[in-house]
């Protein structure tokens, strides 16, 4: 389906295409990503999600408080309130993730445990355990198993037939391609961001997939 050349064309800052070429061509076929329109959504998105398959844990290393309250207005409405979660990854996901997508209190260490992890990023612990079940690994007891190749471009590959991305990547002759692209990316991403970005990679990407 897709080889090393591939991805060295389409995400030339990708460090390992031979190994990423291993990982996604066997999730891609489990979970039916399997036509040039397919590939190519599927690809360009999870290629901007992982800054092209470099980066596979969410990142909330964060230098100022002014970014925090940027960031998570509801949660930090004063840069004096953020000030003790900057530069603290471990404690920023344990306040922002807790007591939601089926973590524990703050205490418990569920958000820093269970924060985003793989291609496209799983997080909290509910999603993890429902990751975990569809692909027959405890990813409970191993959450980290997630920034391993294989289980980043499967859980990535679940995920996108999970939440019907491939019929909205499928090119209809009488739909709007960037609209159904749009909406591949909120539903990924919650909203838009990034979104020039996706799209300049799906446009680099779609005319190398045969």
């Amino acid at each position: 389906m897709i080889d090393a050349n591939l991805i060295k064309s389409a995400l030339p800052q990708c460090k390992s295409p031979d190994t990423w070429a291993a990982a996604l061509n066997p999730a891609m076929e489990q979970f039916q990503i399997n036509n040039p329109g397919r590939i190519a959504c599927f690809l360009a998105q999870t290629g901007h999600e992982s800054g092209q398959f470099n980066r596979l844990t969410e990142g909330l290393f964060y230098k100022t408080a002014a970014r925090l309250v940027a960031v998570w207005p509801k949660r930090f409405p004063t840069e004096a309130v953020a000030a003790p979660y900057v530069a603290n990854e471990e404690k920023l996901a344990n306040y922002i993730y807790a007591n939601r997508i089926g973590n524990g209190p703050e205490s418990s260490g569920d958000g820093y445990r269970f924060r985003g992890r793989g291609l496209i990023q799983i997080t909290g612990r509910s999603n993890y355990a429902d990751v975990g079940k569809a692909l027959g690994v405890d990813l409970l007891a191993q959450p980290e198993l997630l920034i391993e190749p294989k289980w980043a471009a499967l859980s990535a590959a679940y995920f996108w037939f999970g939440h019907g991305l491939n019929a909205l990547a499928d090119d209809q002759t009488d739909d709007n391609d960037v609209e159904d692209f749009t909406a591949i990316t909120k539903k990924i991403n919650g909203g838009t961001a990034g979104l020039q970005d996706r799209l300049a990679l799906y446009r680099t990407i779609k005319p190398l997939v045969k």
